[in-house]
């Protein structure tokens, strides 16, 4: 699931590192009332357990998530989101500067961008880890548009230089693994 619309989203900003990402920039109305519309019409499996990134907009989606279902969430930091170096706290259109490197190379640390390959490394390092120690539950992972995008890049087996072909992820939008 990606979190709910941010005040981040609201503000058109970048932010992507735990300095300013752990304690502000939670959700937006909007993205509470998003949440409180999917959880109405939730349609998925009931998850059993939650883990989400610590930062404030994906822990915020996950305890509303976690409320309605009565179930206790999981800081995962794994979970967080892509850092965008230089452009920390900048416009969100930089975030289509950073997409046509990667589109290059996958393995590039421009700006001090922290690379598509290394976000694909950790997310999948979550699943792996789930994996292999949990059997037969639902898991609910919370993080963040750009680190879900790659992960769900890697796990269908395409180029991480593809990442942005998907389709975006919508806020509080869910997406199911198999």
């Amino acid at each position: 699931m990606r979190h709910g619309h941010s005040q981040a989203n609201a503000q058109q900003r970048i932010i992507s590192t735990p300095a300013q990402g752990l304690l502000a920039f939670g959700l937006s109305r909007q993205g509470v009332q998003e949440l409180d519309t999917r959880l109405a019409d939730w349609c998925w499996p009931v998850p059993t357990r939650i883990l989400h990134s610590d930062f404030l907009r994906t822990t915020e989606t996950a305890e509303r998530v976690a409320a309605h279902f009565g179930l206790e969430t999981q800081p995962e930091p794994r979970l967080r989101e892509r850092e965008f170096g230089q452009f920390e706290g900048g416009s969100d259109r930089h975030y289509h500067d950073v997409w046509a490197l990667d589109v290059r190379n996958p393995e590039h640390r421009e700006y001090g961008v922290e690379s598509v390959a290394s976000v694909a490394a950790r997310m999948q390092g979550v699943i792996g880890s789930l994996e292999s120690a949990l059997r037969d539950e639902t898991i609910l992972l919370v993080s963040h548009g750009d680190p879900l995008q790659i992960l769900l890049t890697a796990l269908e087996g395409r180029l991480l230089s593809e990442h942005r072909d998907r389709e975006a992820l919508l806020p509080a939008g869910v997406t199911m693994l198999e």
